[in-house]
């Protein structure tokens, strides 16, 4: 009787420790998921936190210039002059433009396969560099964003998030820092120098424009015009 008792309680004691492990993986795993998905959910509504990068910026630089501002306060033309800049087919893919992506690897170049969704996952959430695991969470990120949040609101935090010029954060400090305005102030003009800034701030200024700033905001400008013609800003337009 003893003996199978200390038989028993050998058994139960017995643990295999890859089975062990794996439980544990896939229970911070799942934990993890949930924390994204509510996180994401949450922005859908409220403002994101400034930044990982913008927290970098104020480390180096001291501070940053930077307020968040709703997109009903921004002049209309410029949600409309970033989407004909950085991504024309904004309404018509799920957070990856796949043809710009089989052109880019055709072109054996990752330049402009790039999404504003990709984009304001790597902003918002993650932080820069080019490596695999940072690609990776985007890549799982892209399309969680897209489920919780409308067209409009992608447009918004990206306006908010995006850097303009060194330590010179989203829309309504831009405005100010190049043209003394407020973002619902900004002329077609001026709101196109400041799509064209991207995707090199630091490199350009919308306030004292180069030749071929100039020529891309031209272009930007005709471009937006465009996607408003032919119904490629309905997904983000009242």
């Amino acid at each position: 009787m003893a003996k199978a008792r200390k038989s028993s309680s050998s058994k139960r004691v017995r643990v295999n420790p890859m089975a062990w492990l794996r439980r544990w993986i896939l229970r911070y795993a799942l934990i993890a998921a949930l924390v994204v998905i509510g996180v994401i959910a949450a922005h859908r509504v409220i403002a994101p936190p400034p930044t990982f990068y913008m927290g970098q910026e104020a480390r180096r630089l001291g501070k940053i210039d930077y307020a968040w501002v709703p997109i009903e306060e921004v002049v209309p033309i410029m949600p409309r002059a970033l989407v004909a800049a950085e991504d024309a087919n904004f309404c018509q893919h799920w957070g990856f433009d796949m043809a710009a992506i089989r052109t880019a690897i055709a072109e054996g170049s990752g330049r402009g396969a790039s999404t504003l969704s990709q984009q304001v996952v790597k902003n918002t959430y993650l932080w820069h560099g080019r490596n695999w695991l940072r690609k990776a969470l985007e890549a799982m990120m892209t399309p969680l964003v897209e489920a919780f949040w409308p067209k409009r609101r992608i447009l918004e935090v990206y306006l908010n998030v995006a850097e303009f010029d060194e330590g010179v954060f989203g829309i309504a400090a831009a405005a100010q820092h190049y043209f003394g305005v407020g973002p619902g102030d900004l002329s077609d003009v001026k709101a196109a120098r400041l799509a064209a800034l991207l995707p090199d701030p630091k490199g350009r200024s919308a306030s004292r424009p180069s030749r071929a700033l100039r020529a891309r905001a031209a272009s930007i400008l005709d471009g937006a015009a465009t996607i408003r013609r032919d119904g490629r800003a309905s997904c983000f337009e009242d």
